[in-house]
């Protein structure tokens, strides 16, 4: 079925009279991990889309499951693998890195909170040479708090929270319309002059999509009283649709669809703003796992891994009933097929 079946994948399930099955995508698009624990009873096997989900279970991590890979994990306990497809590379989303995936994370062999940290170095390489006069670095919660640490250590300056989550509030990029993002991002962020009044600040992001939640909170920034507003986003702009498990199907959503730089920044409202160069955001994944060579970043290329995307798919994707309604006022995004950590454990002789 993996020689058939065309994207990506990561799939836990339990079959009847068989036990815990989990495979992965030849390209490892997305991620799968192999945990295991020692208890009296023997080895006992655990399966997640990310090893963050392992130790409050006390299980540790083993290994990524490799592209193509099948893992049984049987009733009695015991671990199969087999190659279920050939994998001539690791192709892994680098918006995992970027957004999806939490700080403590480990894929592909990727502390995904080193990555971030990598982002922020790069970056500030960059916004010194801008010379933007700037008081302090302030990050957009939570994504971006390692890439503005490390911006601020680089740079010299002031790291302050200046913006307060109200941790009731879910992530306003996977809520389900524009309208209820813009109410939840009211809700959630609330600045606090105490660190804005008469200040220039830097506001760091890990990605800006749709920019609407970001106009938002430039405005809000402004109004606690920050003299300027300059934006940097730790990944490049997103330009290009991505249909392999992040619900962005139509470039009429993205703020930097047809628009250069300076005219994102007007759109906006900010008085700076600088992207992290894809060239960059590439050679941090590769510094960090110098085996993978390619990963798979279609939304900032437009350039897809599967071989099978073409200028025509788009187009009737974007004329689909499913998307021909979007644009950045009124879209829908979601991880249906990534959504959350899927957790599958078997224990032995159970």
């Amino acid at each position: 079925a993996m020689a058939v079946l065309q994207g990506s994948y990561s799939c836990i399930c339990l079959v009847h009279g068989v036990g815990t099955v989990a495979f992965r995508d030849p390209l490892g698009i997305r991620p799968l991990v192999l945990g295991k624990r020692t208890s009296v009873e023997g080895d006992e096997w655990c399966v997640a889309s990310e090893d963050c989900a392992f130790g409050p279970i006390g299980y540790k991590r083993v290994r990524d499951v490799r592209p193509g890979e099948m893992i049984v994990i049987t009733e009695e306990g015991e671990l199969i693998s087999k190659q279920c497809a050939e994998s001539k590379q690791t192709t892994p989303c680098i918006f995992e890195y970027i957004y999806l995936a939490r700080p403590d994370s480990v894929l592909n062999d990727i502390p995904v909170y080193n990555f971030q940290l990598g982002l922020g170095t790069r970056l500030a390489s960059r916004i010194k040479e801008t010379g933007w006069d700037i008081d302090c670095v302030v990050p957009v919660p939570d994504g971006s708090r390692p890439a503005a640490i490390q911006i601020s250590a680089e740079l010299g300056l002031p790291y302050r929270e200046g913006l307060v989550k109200n941790r009731y509030v879910g992530r306003t990029f996977i809520m389900p319309d524009q309208r209820l993002r813009e109410l939840s991002v009211r809700r959630k962020l609330n600045a606090m002059p105490a660190v804005f009044e008469g200040k220039s600040v830097l506001l760091v992001d890990d990605s800006i999509v749709r920019g609407t939640t970001m106009g938002q909170i430039v405005d809000m920034v402004r109004r606690a009283g920050a003299k300027k507003v300059y934006l940097a986003s730790a990944s490049p702009p997103v330009r290009y649709p991505n249909v392999y498990g992040v619900d962005m199907p139509t470039r009429k959503e993205f703020v930097a669809t047809n628009l250069s730089e300076d005219e994102i920044k007007d759109v906006l409202g900010a008085d700076g703003l600088l992207y992290q160069t894809h060239a960059d955001l590439i050679a941090v994944g590769t510094e960090l796992n110098p085996s993978i060579t390619q990963f798979e970043d279609s939304c900032f290329t437009g350039e897809y891994v599967t071989g099978d995307v073409d200028a025509s798919y788009l187009a009737e994707l974007e004329e689909s009933i499913r998307v021909a309604k979007r644009d950045r006022a009124g879209a829908s995004a979601d991880r249906s097929a990534i959504s959350g950590m899927v957790v599958a454990a078997t224990p032995r002789g159970k």
